[in-house]
């Protein structure tokens, strides 16, 4: 069913004005002290410590980049175990992260409900901020840290609770899904999150005519085409995601008809129908585990593929990426300082906290 409406910050004429934040500020850690800087040094003991890492990523990181990483890695490995913490990467880090010093990769949910059955007390959070929210929301009782606060997002960007409010206000008794890609603040407003993999089931499960669906433009439109709920979307989109084109991907398939094109459900609808499959995150990564393409564009952020690649080196991957700069921020440089200095720490009202928790907990615990 295709979408019954779309809207923005721009159709509110009493919109609060100045609300759209892009990462709020964390709060210092509370907790620990600072440890002195290790030495960074491309010794023999680093490259024997290393080594077995190394071959992880040997596909993707030539050697002679390995030497400026290694003793970092090493550190950051030994500083964890030190400081009893557990390190989370979201897929679209580097390899260098996701593959070396992270203890869980995946999405952003997957990070905060695997973090929840750790026993570590410090959280390093190697994504974007509203993943160290949600991973906070998921383990109030646990440190949250976040090695850069500037690690925003654009869709989380795109709308605030103000906004939800308002969208209520115009469609009174429609029930709100939100996407995990959103702030605590929005999290609090709405009935229930979602992930691009469970969309259509948490939409249906409402057994709701209509659905508000927020903040992707994209992936409402796609779940609206999967279901017979009618949708009313926010004009948010993936910046990395938005990017691609249908276009493009015919260009490929002129020069290699025997590609296989993969595309995550925030791309646009031409993008989706030139696609092979769609799919989240992790379904992407399973559709290739399994499938073993000779050659594939895999549409999505650009480190995800090079993750992919230096897991299954067979499949030879063609480049029409985009970088998530947001993603990009975090690096092994402030992974180690945030290890060293325990900054900076997440915080959440613990009543808004309450609510947002409500909401993530809602679609943990909806059965499949």
């Amino acid at each position: 069913m295709p979408l019954t409406g779309i809207y923005g910050p721009d159709d509110f004429a009493n919109r609060p004005q100045g609300q759209i934040i892009t990462s709020p500020r964390a709060a210092p850690a509370r907790t620990g002290s600072p440890l002195p800087m290790p030495s960074l040094e491309w010794t023999p003991e680093v490259e024997r410590a290393t080594a077995p890492l190394y071959d992880r990523v040997k596909h993707v990181i030539p050697p002679i980049e390995w030497p400026l990483m290694a003793p970092t890695i090493k550190a950051i490995n030994e500083l964890k175990r030190a400081r009893g913490a557990v390190i989370l990467a979201h897929n679209y880090q580097a390899p260098e992260i996701f593959h070396c010093v992270a203890d869980i990769g995946g999405d952003s949910l997957q990070l905060a409900v695997e973090a929840t059955k750790v026993k570590a007390d410090i959280i390093v959070q190697c994504g974007v901020h509203f993943m160290a929210e949600t991973s906070k929301l998921l383990n109030p009782d646990k440190t949250v840290l976040i090695p850069d606060t500037r690690a925003g997002c654009s869709l989380a960007a795109s709308i605030t609770g103000a906004d939800v409010r308002l969208l209520r206000e115009k469609f009174p008794g429609v029930p709100v899904v939100a996407y995990v890609n959103t702030s605590a603040e929005v999290k609090a407003e709405v009935d229930i999150c979602c992930t691009s993999s469970n969309a259509v089931q948490v939409v249906e499960s409402l057994g709701a005519p209509s659905v508000i669906f927020l903040p992707d433009r994209y992936l409402a439109t796609y779940v609206a085409s999967k279901t017979d709920v009618k949708i009313i979307a926010w004009k948010g989109a993936c910046e990395v995601h938005e990017r691609f084109t249908g276009e493009e991907l015919r260009s490929y398939r002129e020069a290699d008809p025997s590609v296989q094109i993969i595309a995550h459900p925030e791309c646009p609808p031409d993008v989706l129908a030139e696609a092979d499959f769609t799919g989240s995150t992790a379904h992407m990564i399973n559709w290739v585990r399994e499938r073993r393409p000779r050659r594939l564009v895999m549409i999505t952020e650009c480190s995800m593929a090079d993750n992919v690649r230096a897991e299954l080196p067979d499949v030879e991957m063609l480049r029409p990426c985009n970088i998530c700069p947001h993603m990009k921020r975090i690096t092994l440089a402030n992974i180690l300082e945030s290890l060293l200095t325990l900054r900076e720490e997440v915080t959440i009202d613990p009543a808004l906290a309450e609510r947002a928790r409500r909401s993530v907990e809602r679609m943990i615990n909806l059965k499949n």
